[in-house]
């Protein structure tokens, strides 16, 4: 049987669909009727022989296929237009001050800039690492261009990157002391991965202790690692030496947003942003 070409222009329709939340935000996304995105995901769905979202209710919701195709469907059109920047639009140039919540770094942080440097080589990017507030700050004090740092709950500010799950974890082996509360390593006050541990925790009715502050990531990482506490920190960045704790209540998901002028510095962005939701993917995958 002959495999089917997936087409870029379905594609883009319906990632941008998913990412938006509905045929109509789609549309004006895009430029197009929200019938014309509603046509182009039932083209791709006729061509898949699946359907990969679900109408009904009040939105629109990726169905498990869905949620597959979404992966590659980043990886795709990230490739494609980095692609298309490298051989027709102009070379991409200039400097980028850019601020990375340390939440991003364990496993995702290096291969992005690895690779940008080597697609964009003419792009002088200058990465400055540390706590989403403390970052924009700087970037508000002009320090900084952009920011790739946590959404605090209730806000609206800045443009969706990706979401994850917060969960808490240990070394592995470590369980919870039945004798004591809750020995638990976090970051400073005002951290909002602290903020949602502490109320998951009194929510749930456990005792627990703060046996640990640190004002780095790796830090409080380090505790966990050890033995020491638990702690929680995001599921796509989960370093090696430690396990998920399932037990333990939940503490929901954040969103990653990139925070700044990304419209007026667009040519240095989308390619940027390509290549970060294109590592996510491979990793999740």
């Amino acid at each position: 049987m002959r495999v089917p070409d997936l087409d870029l222009d379905l594609l883009r329709g319906f990632v941008t669909v998913a990412e938006r939340g509905g045929f109509t935000a789609a549309g004006s996304a895009l430029g197009l009727t929200q019938s014309a995105i509603s046509l182009k995901v039932k083209r791709l769905e006729d061509i898949l022989g699946k359907r990969v979202l679900d109408r009904g209710g009040r939105g629109v919701a990726l169905t498990r296929d869905g949620e597959t195709l979404l992966a590659y469907a980043r990886r795709i059109l990230a490739l494609n237009d980095e692609a298309v920047r490298r051989m027709v639009a102009p070379p991409v140039e200039g400097r980028l001050r850019l601020g990375v919540a340390d939440h991003f770094i364990p496993r995702n942080l290096a291969p992005v800039l690895a690779r940008f440097a080597q697609t964009y080589p003419e792009v002088r990017l200058e990465v400055e690492v540390g706590r989403s507030h403390d970052l924009r700050a700087a970037m508000a004090d002009g320090a900084l261009d952009l920011v790739l740092g946590k959404r605090r709950d209730g806000e609206t500010e800045g443009r969706p990157i990706f979401t994850e799950t917060i969960v808490w974890v240990a070394a592995p082996g470590w369980e919870p002391p039945a004798d004591r509360p809750l020995p638990i390593a976090m970051l400073p006050q005002g951290c909002m991965f602290r903020d949602r541990a502490l109320a998951a925790l009194a929510r749930a009715g456990m005792a627990f202790e703060v046996v640990f502050t640190s004002a780095s990531l790796p830090g409080v990482a380090a505790a966990a690692q050890a033995g020491f506490a638990t702690t929680v920190l995001g599921r796509a960045g989960l370093p090696p030496g430690l396990v998920e704790l399932p037990a333990l209540p939940g503490c929901g998901t954040a969103e990653m947003c990139l925070f700044g002028d990304a419209e007026g510095r667009s040519a240095l962005v989308e390619p940027l942003v390509g290549i970060i939701r294109a590592s996510l993917d491979a990793t999740a995958n």
